[in-house]
């Protein structure tokens, strides 16, 4: 009877860290995120560009992503005409959004993006 009570106490110190739950960060997060993209994306330009990409995203209220507006330099359009589409479908890869909430009520929400793009 001792050995049994021994063994039920054993077992269910053991077992409280069955029950534990990790605790992530935003870091740890992003860092998982950014491990899915595809960065092997090859862009040939005949000059260097430099240039800040300014996305204009909104999530509708039932959580649906739309592109607003993209907004680029002329000679980042002219290196690079696909960067539009590029940038639409690395949209597409990301997890299914959720609606901001005001006052218990789901809501559409703006934002920007800015994206810094430096290719030589």
């Amino acid at each position: 009877m001792k050995y049994l009570v021994f063994v039920l106490l054993f077992c269910s110190f053991y077992s409280c860290h069955y029950y534990e739950k990790k605790k992530l960060d935003s870091n740890t997060i992003l860092m998982e995120e950014l491990k899915t993209f595809n960065w092997t994306q090859n862009i040939i330009v005949t000059q260097t560009v430099s240039d800040t990409i300014i996305i204009e995203l909104l999530v509708s209220n039932e959580g649906k992503l739309q592109i607003s507006k993209i907004q680029t330099n002329e000679l980042t359009k002219e290196q690079i005409p696909i960067l539009d589409s590029i940038l639409v479908r690395s949209l597409e890869g990301l997890p299914k959004l959720y609606p901001a909430i005001k006052r218990s009520q789901q809501v559409q929400t703006a934002f920007q993006l800015p994206i810094i793009l430096s290719v030589d």
